[in-house]
């Protein structure tokens, strides 16, 4: 079996769908999380809990969807971009973005993969974690922009 690696506009109409806003994409550098960068990461398993696919977001990225989807003002979202973290409840957002993108893996033919767990922006990223998140080789690396909030990056990385 293989891991799925989702098009950019698989990736494009999951979010404009689930968030109902207007979301523009396109290719970007690969983004590096790190310990003066914060990012969100979250950690996608197989059936046997083994880790094959991560998604590393920025904190704008981040901010912005989880408050699309909660409705929650931009300001609010600016805010934790400002502070450097996410407020819990944009990170239970988040969560919920990033729990209903798994379906962007899980096509026939395509090992079953769902969301173990969510390192959110401000939180500290376990090392190995980070480290899998900065791996070359096959991942999409986008810059997102949604409809009212803002521009972020993400990244999506397969682990072999």
């Amino acid at each position: 079996m293989v891991t799925h690696l989702p098009s950019p506009k698989q990736v494009r109409d999951l979010l404009g769908d689930l968030l109902g806003r207007e979301v523009d994409l396109g290719p970007a550098t690969p983004f590096a999380p790190g310990p003066t960068t914060p990012a969100s990461v979250a950690v996608y398993v197989d059936d046997a809990l083994m880790i094959r696919a991560l998604v590393a977001a920025d904190l704008p990225f981040s901010a912005y969807a989880g408050g699309a989807i909660g409705l929650v003002p931009v300001a609010g979202a600016e805010a934790a971009v400002d502070e450097g973290a996410l407020t819990e409840t944009l990170a239970e957002n988040l969560y919920e973005v990033l729990n209903v993108a798994a379906s962007l893996f899980n096509v026939p033919d395509a090992d079953h993969l769902r969301l173990h767990e969510l390192h959110p922006a401000g939180a500290q990223v376990p090392p190995p974690v980070r480290a899998a998140a900065l791996t070359l080789g096959r991942r999409e690396d986008l810059w997102i922009d949604i409809a009212g909030y803002g521009k972020g990056a993400l990244s999506i990385v397969f682990i072999a």
